[in-house]
């Protein structure tokens, strides 16, 4: 197959041919026809994750099953899926609660082992992690659900806990702080959207959000005043000690803090203004994805036209494209979801 390879980290890429997966006995490899370029990405081709080189990159996937491993009984070839970022181990007590995207066995594809910048990719433990996808969602709009649409969506419910008509700040107006904009509009929440650049803050306008601001020092006073006393939940969707603070400092008395952009210890761990966090009594939360059981209310949605992760894609690009954009990521400033085609 032909894939995107690392072979040094921070290096350049590479467009080659390499042999074809197999799936494991409990597993199935999937014929990957769209994939999402990520944030997350660029961290392990920075080095902020432990890889074993050459690597093949790509977390976000969506495609048709192409070969089933003999213990798999819920698949079979030519169905559509994908599948969420952390793929557990499908046996432990976290994963038959539900809970798969805390398993202490996690697999990551892009991450722990080889991804979905290729024509195909290896997925583990098929009958805990795949999710069906309805023909009513295509695969370009699927991709982006695995890690930047589910986990928004589920750092708005079932770990922000937000409610119709509460007040939410998104920081960060890319692929992950857009969709949450779009989630918490469909959600029935007022939506504030903070970004650095103004092409963002068009694209979180175009989804609905109530106000947008550019970040800066006086931001978080601006929230305050827009909603009466500060959000009820601020999701910092960046991961960036500037993005996580100002979060934390817009919300209100017993606010919620939901942490979902990566915050790597790159020279020591992230200064927090834990001293609002104490005295106003707020909640601080990590939100590591979203496991394939809790996708059905979510894909509901999708496929009634309640949410439109299509509307997030901003281009789609080749593998030999990618091998360019990829390294970029951090300096770039899309407005939406850059997908790529293995096949292009």
């Amino acid at each position: 197959m032909r894939a995107l390879v690392m072979d040094s980290i921070g290096g350049p890429l590479t467009v080659r041919t390499v042999p074809d997966p197999s799936p494991r006995p409990d597993g199935v490899v999937v014929a990957v026809q769209a994939t999402g370029l990520c944030r997350s990405d660029w961290h392990a081709w920075a080095g902020h994750e432990t890889l074993a080189l050459p690597h093949v990159p790509g977390h976000e996937l969506a495609g048709v099953v192409e070969a089933v491993g003999e213990e798999v009984r819920s698949w079979r070839v030519g169905d559509r899926v994908t599948v969420p970022f952390v793929c557990g181990c499908g046996v432990c007590t976290w994963c038959r609660s539900g809970n798969a995207q805390v398993c202490p066995r996690q697999e990551q594809p892009g991450f722990t082992y080889w991804g979905s910048f290729a024509e195909y990719v290896a997925l583990p433990a098929a009958d805990t992690n795949l999710v069906g996808l309805p023909d009513s969602v295509d695969f370009a709009a699927a991709a982006g659900l695995g890690c930047r649409f589910a986990t928004a969506y589920r750092a708005l419910t079932a770990v922000g806990g937000l409610e119709r008509g509460q007040w939410l700040t998104v920081v960060g107006a890319g692929g992950v702080g857009l969709s949450a904009v779009m989630i918490g509009k469909a959600l029935g929440a007022n939506v504030i959207a903070v970004d650095r650049t103004a092409g963002a803050l068009a694209a979180a306008e175009a989804l609905g959000a109530d106000h947008t601001a550019i970040a800066g020092a006086e931001t978080a006073a601006q929230i305050h005043e827009i909603t009466g006393g500060g959000s009820h939940v601020g999701v910092d969707a960046v991961g960036h000690e500037s993005a996580c603070a100002l979060s934390i400092l817009s919300l209100r008395r017993r606010g919620r803090h939901v942490q979902v952009g990566l915050l790597p210890p790159v020279g020591g761990h992230p200064r927090l203004p834990m001293d609002r966090v104490i005295a106003w009594e707020l909640s601080v939360s990590g939100s590591h994805g979203m496991a394939a059981a809790d996708y059905p209310p979510m894909v509901a949605m999708i496929d009634r036209g309640e949410l439109r992760p299509q509307d997030l894609i901003e281009r789609t690009i080749s593998l030999e494209e990618a091998a360019e954009a990829l390294p970029a990521v951090d300096t770039a400033s899309p407005a939406g979801i850059t997908i790529i085609d293995p096949g292009a």
